[in-house]
């Protein structure tokens, strides 16, 4: 059995400090247009929850006034968002054309290899995800992944196991380094 963070529904609420941080971000929008801080509600959600389960989308539609399809289309939509459960250090390997001639596949399956996991999975401690994501936007330093707000460039095996034993020592949260309320 996975030891995943899950979130139950009496516990999705925010607090005051975050419920602040959220009507910061609604008032950056006229009245009525609060859904424009969806994204960052979202983040904010997420950073804090560990992942979107339906019932925190579910309140940041409350919070936003807005239908909860609303709040689904976004979160399924972008792959920063996740809406199930993860592991503390989310693995995001870029797969679009660049990274893959620098060798992306290589690098998905050592840390497969490395973690014991397929691409979509978490290990069996709940530590790690590992994720295969469309551009991060840094084709030049291919082949690269995503951990957190941390990128990691020019992939190479070593780098990887250096990687892997740094995220073990240090396997707080690493989205927008918020601690899980999850955790």
């Amino acid at each position: 059995m996975h030891n995943l963070r899950t979130v139950k529904q009496e516990m999705i609420e925010f607090p005051e400090h975050l419920l602040k941080e959220v009507g910061r971000q609604m008032a950056k929008f006229p009245d009525g247009k609060q859904k424009s801080a969806v994204l960052s509600i979202l983040h904010i959600a997420q950073a804090h929850f560990g992942y979107l389960s339906e019932p925190v989308m579910d309140y940041v539609a409350r919070l936003l006034h807005i239908l909860p399809i609303e709040v689904y289309e976004v979160a399924t939509f972008y792959s920063m968002f996740d809406t199930q459960a993860v592991g503390k250090v989310k693995l995001e390997v870029c797969r679009t054309g660049p990274c893959m001639i620098e060798g992306s596949e290589k690098i998905i399956a050592y840390i497969e290899l490395k973690l014991g996991i397929k691409v979509g999975q978490t290990t069996p401690d709940g530590l790690f995800s590992l994720k295969t994501v469309e551009c991060l936007g840094a084709c030049g330093y291919a082949p690269m992944l995503q951990a957190g707000n941390q990128y990691h460039e020019h992939l190479t095996e070593e780098k990887v196991d250096s990687l892997l034993a740094t995220y073990r020592e240090n396997s707080e949260s690493n989205y927008w380094g918020l601690k899980n309320h999850g955790s």
